[in-house]
């Protein structure tokens, strides 16, 4: 009932229908790093106490639960649903960011891409390395290899954001074009290392659409860009086609969400007289489903992929127990900062390419450390590698937490330190400044 003092047309609703400012407002949200880990780590957390509550029954029911429909090979488990389907979103926008940094990103420079694309390369092959000599006495867990091999680029932005306000913005560029090249690596590994077997006419099927998908979006790129219903009216129903195709065919689904990706144009073309300083269709893409993206499709995988039964303390002590939990642990902490940090020395000193002034090598350890956070593509190999029913698969996922979380905490320990060193070098330098407002970076007056 309407108060009497208050007319009926002023009585306020939650949530206010037709609310741009509030929608806009989420959507920003969303769209930081910050906010996209945060809730990353808290689905996580919500499936991991669910599946070791008195309730987990209910979570391992809503997690198997069959939905689809069976001709058509989408007879899937809610669980699969989120790993085939919700993450090619996540994989849609890293082919955006890829094609990005190849056409006019830093990757579009060889001398200057080199270093991080190396740096990445060696973050791939040192982990796998550890984790092969500690499980080398046991061939069935050499499967696992590629789990601790990927960085999750989300979680290791967000906490480089939270920690890292006054670090060289060259040390958030560097990891993020790291971790972009990791994502690169980690499709190509899926794609090779992950395919049992190939089913020719519907990965064709899904190619041509593919194809259909390109052709639109780059010959349309300009409605595309300025009318945001048209990608749902036109793109979608093609993506979700492409995508069912290339689910038949055997290859991971997420591939198809990485190749649709690549199909978006970066740049505008002349005739279409847009100026260079608007953004190009990829990234008004990124922009418009980056909060898809880390608002839901990312969370909800981590949700139903890191419920893990540990069955009580005899549970956890074997899970530390087996030499997957100990090779993914030892290669991700371990790993991949020796891999970055010792692949970036060797370059710089053969190629005689000198750092960027403004970053440490003790920042580049820092970073080396946040890189060792495995987490969203960790998880989604892991269900690659070993089935559901073996307890190795379940003994990787505490690993992975595990190896995650120490990742971080020892990042943290690093970067916060530099972090606060360079506030106060930036606070020394503002005391210094002259009368005109230029610092006096040398120290005279």
């Amino acid at each position: 009932m309407t108060p009497p003092d208050r007319p009926a047309a002023e009585t306020a609703r939650f949530p206010e229908r037709g609310s741009g400012s509030e929608a806009l407002r989420i959507g920003t949200l969303l769209r930081t790093e910050a906010v996209g880990g945060a809730l990353l780590v808290l689905l996580a957390v919500v499936g991991i106490v669910w599946a070791n509550s008195a309730w987990a029954s209910g979570y391992f029911w809503l997690r198997d639960l069959e939905v689809g429909y069976e001709p058509w090979h989408l007879r899937l488990t809610l669980g699969e649903w989120a790993a085939d389907g919700l993450l090619a979103i996540f994989f849609f926008l890293v082919g955006l960011e890829l094609k990005r940094e190849f056409v006019a990103g830093d990757l579009r420079r060889a001398r200057t891409a080199i270093v991080p694309v190396l740096a990445a390369a060696g973050g791939v092959a040192v982990p796998a390395l550890f984790y092969t000599l500690v499980t080398l006495h046991d061939p069935a867990l050499l499967q696992g290899w590629a789990i601790p091999t990927a960085t999750d680029i989300a979680f290791a932005v967000a906490v480089l954001a939270i920690i890292g306000s006054h670090l060289p913005s060259a040390l958030r560029i560097f990891l993020l074009t790291l971790a972009v090249v990791d994502d690169l690596i980690a499709i190509a590994i899926i794609a090779f290392f992950y395919t049992d077997s190939i089913a020719l006419v519907p990965l064709l099927l899904g190619l041509v659409t593919i194809a259909v998908y390109g052709f639109l979006a780059q010959r349309y790129r300009q409605l595309l860009h300025l009318k945001p219903g048209a990608a749902w009216l036109i793109l979608l129903p093609l993506g979700l086609i492409a995508w069912g195709f290339v689910h038949a065919s055997g290859i991971h689904a997420t591939i198809a969400g990485v190749l649709l990706g690549f199909t978006i144009p970066v740049r505008h073309r002349r005739r279409d007289r847009i100026p260079d300083t608007e953004p190009g269709l990829a990234e008004v893409f990124e922009h418009r489903f980056r909060p898809i993206s880390t608002g839901f499709a990312v969370p909800v995988f981590a949700f139903f992929s890191a419920g893990v039964a540990l069955g009580g303390l005899a549970g956890v002590g074997a899970a530390l127990a087996d030499p997957v939990t100990l090779g993914i642990v030892v290669a991700l902490v371990l790993g991949k900062p020796v891999g970055i940090v010792l692949t970036t020395w060797l370059v710089t000193r053969a190629r005689h390419i000198g750092l960027d002034p403004s970053v440490r090598w003790i920042d580049l350890i820092g970073v080396g450390m946040l890189a060792g956070i495995g987490f969203t593509v960790s998880l989604l190999v892991t269900e690659l590698s070993f089935e559901v029913a073996d307890a190795h698969h379940d003994h990787a996922k505490v690993a992975i937490l595990l190896a995650s979380v120490l990742a971080a905490a020892l990042a943290s320990a690093v970067l916060v330190a530099r972090n606060r060193r360079y506030r106060l070098i930036e606070r020394q330098a503002a005391i210094e400044a002259d009368g005109d407002g230029v610092p006096d970076v040398y120290g005279a007056h």
